[in-house]
């Protein structure tokens, strides 16, 4: 079984404060991400969201566990009705006038194997295309 953290790193065209906005704001958030009705960047803040995958919905349940303002934001990840909990690390760069994420989501073996939506290889698809499109798109205005 695999237990290494799945982990994708992006530059964006974009400055710090408006990456950090757009992975803390719930108004941001729901333009690329997912519609989470509250969200605070403070440790101890929990929400949730719906998620689905092939007709399949799946409440997300998270708890911030570690915030350093414009640098770090850490949060639980599990699933309402299923086993397991995993940890979701944003890590942000500044490199000028760009910013490099690093995003590394840990924990993943601990969702039931049985399931194919909880396969890494679900998640390094999901992963991949919310950091790699929908955050970009929306960070860099295009």
């Amino acid at each position: 079984m695999k237990t290494e953290p799945f982990v994708i790193e992006r530059t964006f065209n974009a400055p710090v404060h408006k990456v950090w906005k757009a992975i803390t704001d719930k108004d941001d958030m729901k333009q690329w991400y997912f519609d989470i009705a509250a969200f605070k960047p403070e440790v101890g803040f929990e929400f949730e969201f719906t998620g689905s995958k092939d007709d399949v919905n799946y409440l997300h349940k998270c708890k911030i566990t570690e915030v350093v303002p414009g640098k770090k934001l850490t949060y639980s990840w599990k699933y309402a009705h299923f086993e397991g909990m995993s940890y979701v690390t944003w890590e942000l760069f500044d490199e000028g006038d760009k910013t490099r994420l690093k995003l590394t989501h840990e924990g993943l073996e601990t969702f039931p194997q049985n399931n194919p939506d909880f396969a890494r290889e679900s998640f390094a698809e999901g992963w991949t295309n919310i950091i790699g499109k929908s955050l970009k798109e929306f960070v860099e205005g295009k």
